[in-house]
């Protein structure tokens, strides 16, 4: 039998990233621009981690966690926690509040926790934990099957097109 250059040549792999290179976790300090700033966070992880969920979807929900925690947290920062594992891209917020818990009953008319009603609505799973230090509340979102692009012609929301248009 004689070999062919096509039964010699053999695909380089694609390098396998070990496990704990795709967790994150951020301190961020409380003030006006904290939620940018996870947002921030959450977009570097999915872009560095090519993770195939909507950043849009990530970036929201991830905001209205933080400012979430930042309203009714209890002390000077909070714990922003993302991972991707499994086909599942996670993300925590962590604040060190020992009081009342207003995330237990979440309803339609309470700002706070309209960032839950959210979850619920958009991510594949969410939830909220104790922990030691406080108390925690997640989001998990499951890889979407298309990239993301702007709908219709490419161009953002808005923005009409130019010239009369004739092909």
């Amino acid at each position: 039998m004689e070999r062919t250059l096509a039964m010699d040549t053999i695909a380089p792999a694609l390098p396998v990233l070990p496990a704990e290179l795709r967790q994150r976790r951020v301190r961020l300090t409380m003030g006006p621009a904290m939620a940018a700033h996870a947002c921030g966070h959450v977009r570097k992880a999915i872009d560095a981690w090519s993770v195939p969920v909507n950043p849009a979807v990530a970036i929201l929900l991830t905001s209205d966690l933080v400012i979430n925690a930042a309203t009714n947290g209890a002390d000077d920062y909070i714990m922003l926690g993302m991972g991707w594992s499994g086909g599942q891209f996670r993300v925590e917020v962590h604040d060190p509040s020992v009081s009342r818990d207003t995330w237990e009953a979440a309803d339609s008319s309470a700002n706070a926790e309209r960032g839950l009603l959210l979850a619920a609505a958009l991510a594949a799973d969410w939830g909220h934990y104790r922990t030691p230090a406080g108390r925690a509340v997640y989001f998990v979102l499951a890889p979407e099957s298309a990239p993301f692009a702007p709908a219709g012609d490419g161009r953002a929301p808005g923005v009409a097109a130019s010239g009369d248009g004739e092909p």
